[in-house]
């Protein structure tokens, strides 16, 4: 079918218009946000935390690119730079579309408090509300550069425990899969400086995920976990001052694999190294002292001197939780497994206490009751247990020891 020369001009005449009209739309909004575009930002940031914002530079880079610096959102979130490349297809189609975020030393805090009244709601302080439904955002690449996450819990005991991961980068990918699927790629890594002069821990997680199909393989490994830093969540149950503990390193690692909305992640949790405090020839041996090495030595044997713990966490990928019950299981399978004969030396026996001993390989309803209640908080079954079987151990039984100093690597 031809088009004659009139009906072509008529057409061409049209479009020039539609683009005239296009390109006036386009002034007019990119010089609104050129002047209003940081009290626009502003009030909208400050309207969903519900925060105090600041921002100090806002520059808008045809057609529509944003260099934003010195961010500040009160209590949740800093960065000293940040680049938004917006596309333009995405925000007509209604979504919130970016090609491109870039994130330069930017600083999330995320504090947990304990709930005012029972019915309220479990949303940690200063925690992002979840996007409204309907709305959908797209991303198509993202960068953290030099980033810190700042983890404060003021639930366990009277003072806050904070956890810095810093030097963190990250990197996100997503792949658009014709017809329907879209594939995550992520990596992370950063690093935990506990004290001055010490080790630093570190934190890698990489894998993908397709939110669509609720699919995901993921690995988490924590390397050089400092256990006395975090010593308030099992101060209940152990006593590090008695025990003479003064150092002890973990590590942590988890496969994680999801299939239709089901996750399945084997994690192991290992005791890397332990140091206890010296004791001079005066000072007698705790008790809380003889139960650690007879708990350490327990997991020793078992283990071919290695101190680990396996456990499997199961969950939903669209409703994540982490059930500590599962611990617990490992923890009384771990016991259970040194019933056999074989699964002692026989200078074990001299280590610790017999009463002990009996008590751990015979089922410790006392201690498996106690290990874990869901919170990583022990009550008093354990310590009442095993100072019951002190009570009643022979004396020439209870001055076994293993000596003053001992470091397990």
């Amino acid at each position: 079918m031809k088009i004659s020369p009139e009906k072509r001009k008529r057409l061409l005449r049209k479009i020039k218009r539609v683009l005239l009209v296009l390109a006036a739309v386009y002034v007019v909004a990119f010089a609104i946000l050129a002047v209003k575009g940081k009290e626009i930002l502003v009030h909208k940031l400050s309207e969903l935390t519900q925060k105090k914002v600041t921002v100090k530079y806002f520059r808008l880079i045809p057609p529509f690119n944003l260099k934003i610096k010195n961010l500040d959102i009160e209590g949740l979130f800093h960065a000293d730079y940040i680049y938004l490349s917006p596309s333009i297809m995405g925000l007509a189609s209604g979504k919130i579309a970016l090609n491109q975020i870039t994130a330069i030393r930017p600083t999330l805090t995320y504090e947990k408090v304990a709930a005012a009244k029972p019915q309220a709601s479990a949303q940690p302080k200063g925690a992002l509300q979840p996007t409204k439904p309907g709305v959908r955002v797209i991303l198509r690449h993202a960068d953290i550069i030099e980033g810190t996450l700042r983890l404060i819990d003021r639930t366990v005991g009277e003072q806050p425990i904070q956890v810095d991961v810093k030097n963190i980068s990250f990197d996100l990918d997503n792949i658009y899969i014709f017809p329907f699927s879209l594939i995550t790629k992520f990596q992370l890594k950063g690093s935990i400086p506990w004290q001055e002069n010490e080790k630093k821990g570190s934190v890698e997680l990489y894998g993908w995920l397709d939110v669509s199909r609720k699919d995901i393989q993921a690995k988490l490994k924590i390397s050089d976990i400092n256990g006395i830093a975090l010593y308030p969540y099992y101060s209940r149950w152990v006593d590090l001052e008695k025990a003479r503990i003064e150092k002890a390193t973990l590590n942590f690692s988890s496969d994680i694999q999801g299939l239709d909305n089901n996750i399945t992640a084997n994690c192991r949790l290992e005791l890397a190294e332990i140091v206890f405090r010296q004791r001079t020839p005066e000072e007698q041996q705790e008790k809380a002292e003889k139960i650690a090495f007879a708990v350490l030595d327990i997991f020793k044997n078992l283990n071919q001197g290695k101190i680990v713990l396996d456990f499997t966490v199961r969950t939903k990928m669209d409703n994540p939780k982490f059930n500590f019950g599962n611990i617990k299981m490992a923890f009384e399978d771990k016991l259970s497994k040194g019933r056999g004969k074989d699964s002692f030396d026989p200078s074990y026996v001299m280590k610790a206490p017999v009463k002990i001993i009996e008590s751990a390989v015979s089922g410790i309803t006392g201690v498996s009751k106690a290990i874990i209640d869901g919170t990583v908080q022990v009550g008093k079954e354990i310590k009442e247990s095993v100072e019951d079987a002190f009570r009643k151990t022979p004396k020439n039984t209870t001055n076994a020891t293993v000596g003053n100093a001992t470091s397990v690597q």
